[in-house]
């Protein structure tokens, strides 16, 4: 999301949306995200179908991805609970059992609260040095502050200690300052008012802190101010140095830090198009990164999906489906596509 004479440019599904007259209907048009709650919704009946599929020779694996990819997190936990009273079986372990390699990852992805995969995916992140800026900063800024408040919950309660131990002990510089401000949910929320003499003020003291000793002022603006706010002042920052604050960004930090400010700015500007850029990086590698397609598939698709295949499309050139459907092989290709739903023409 960019920022033209103070107005915010709308992204390509919310132009879209706008000439269907749903772009400010929420009631009407639902939801971003592909995946609804089912309608015709029949707990038992799902539990009958994930019985047979596990109990039929050589495990039906369709049956399982069309169950539990067309249904909403919260019918998944319903399932999940009435497998265990009628079977008397947990249904994450006879799933388990039943499956093997990134399906059966996927599933026991789909199968947990998304406070406790959330919650797991930071753990994992903090204790690997390669992934820590790159899942930390997702996770961190881009959940909802009542999602981020039960990751963290849930965090404490599984691990037996606060994330912020964690981010003390396995990070250092601007990336810990930055985390720990996030793990704090201190972000202004927006008041519908924008007060450009503190834009004013913000620009110039990002203008100014350039040098050691200064990072405070990243940490404090990035992590404080919201994000109708901060698109002004990344706009004013641009129309007053003749350049964009990336290039400042990365003149000035190197390594995770520099990585996690412009991932902050990118979400920032534009969470649609943030996540898109990561499932395209996802993609490109020499082997898919699984987990990264499963990560944003997977918590994205109540949310946001729709805007996000939208951006992808439109950076770059490709449809989000037909990416997946080239990159992806095996038995995991049918539920991540399921999670994205459909080809954008």
């Amino acid at each position: 999301m960019s920022v033209t004479s103070g107005k915010t440019r709308p992204s390509l599904t919310q132009e879209i949306l706008s000439h269907l007259g749903l772009a400010n209907k929420t009631a009407a048009w639902g939801t971003l995200g592909t995946l609804r709650t089912f309608l015709s919704f029949s707990v038992d009946k799902d539990v009958q179908r994930l019985l047979r599929a596990i109990a039929s020779q050589g495990v039906d694996r369709s049956a399982i991805v069309g169950v539990l990819t067309n249904r909403s997190r919260e019918q998944r936990q319903l399932i999940s609970q009435a497998f265990q009273e009628c079977t008397q079986q947990d249904l994450v372990k006879s799933l388990q059992a039943a499956l093997s390699g990134n399906l059966e990852r996927m599933v026991m992805a789909l199968l947990q609260p998304a406070a406790h995969f959330d919650a797991q995916e930071l753990r994992t992140a903090l204790k690997n040095p390669g992934s820590t800026e790159d899942v930390a900063v997702e996770i961190l800024a881009t959940r909802s502050p009542p999602q981020l408040q039960e990751c963290l919950t849930v965090y404490k309660h599984n691990f037996q200690l606060e994330v912020e131990k964690d981010i003390k002990s396995e990070t250092s510089g601007i990336l810990r300052d930055l985390l720990l401000a996030l793990a704090k949910g201190a972000r202004e929320s927006y008041s519908g008012i924008i007060d450009y003499n503190l834009v004013e003020d913000d620009v110039q003291a990002l203008k100014q802190a350039e040098g050691p000793g200064t990072e405070g002022t990243w940490v404090i603006i990035f992590t404080q101010r919201n994000p109708e706010h901060l698109v002004r002042v990344f706009d004013q920052y641009q129309r007053c140095s003749g350049h964009e604050l990336e290039k400042t960004i990365q003149n000035i930090f190197h390594g995770d830090d520099q990585a996690a400010l412009l991932s902050l700015v990118s979400v920032i500007k534009n969470t649609p198009l943030y996540f898109a850029d990561k499932l395209h990086q996802a993609l490109q590698d020499m082997g898919p990164n699984y987990q990264v397609l499963m990560r944003i598939l997977i918590s994205r698709s109540e949310t946001d999906l729709l805007s996000i295949r939208a951006e992808f499309k439109k950076k770059f050139g490709k449809s989000l489906y037909s990416s997946l459907q080239d990159a992806v092989k095996g038995d995991c290709q049918s539920a991540l596509l399921a999670l994205c739903r459909a080809e954008d023409l």
